[in-house]
């Protein structure tokens, strides 16, 4: 997961709420995959695939290897 949003100095509370909200929430579900991929790419020197191709093969190797999840 990535690392929490930091707040900038004079952001209303209500901003500041609904970012960290909205990080935790994409993680959680899983939606930040795609950019935790594009992180470890720069990171790795990788040449990244397109996020449709990324989804894809994430759907294909959960298919492949269930794990616990909800579907």
């Amino acid at each position: 997961m990535t690392a929490a949003p930091r707040p900038v100095t004079g952001d209303p509370l209500w901003r500041r709420w609904w970012s960290s909200l909205r990080w935790w929430v994409r993680g959680v579900t899983g939606a930040d995959a795609y950019d935790n991929y594009l992180e470890w790419c720069r990171r790795t020197g990788h040449e990244p695939m397109p996020e449709k191709a990324f989804w894809r093969d994430q759907c294909d190797r959960q298919d492949r290897n269930p794990q616990a999840r909800c579907c």
